[in-house]
């Protein structure tokens, strides 16, 4: 019963955490590592720089 539920509390936690975008730079660096190998990978501090200059410049989308 206790496993289930805390199976169910991660369950919970990886899609708060996908919805929000925190695992936005882990998948950047596992795409970057797979299909770009030769190429340096960003820091989280250059990919959230980028990431939030590219939605400031192109709003495109989004509720607020």
């Amino acid at each position: 019963m206790t496993n289930k539920i805390v199976a169910g509390l991660r369950g919970v936690l990886w899609w708060v955490r996908s919805v929000m975008g925190d695992l936005d730079y882990e998948r950047y660096v596992e795409h970057a590592r797979r299909h770009h190998a030769d190429a340096p990978v960003m820091s989280e501090r250059e990919f959230w720089r980028r990431r939030h200059a590219a939605a400031d410049a192109n709003p495109g989308a989004r509720c607020c």
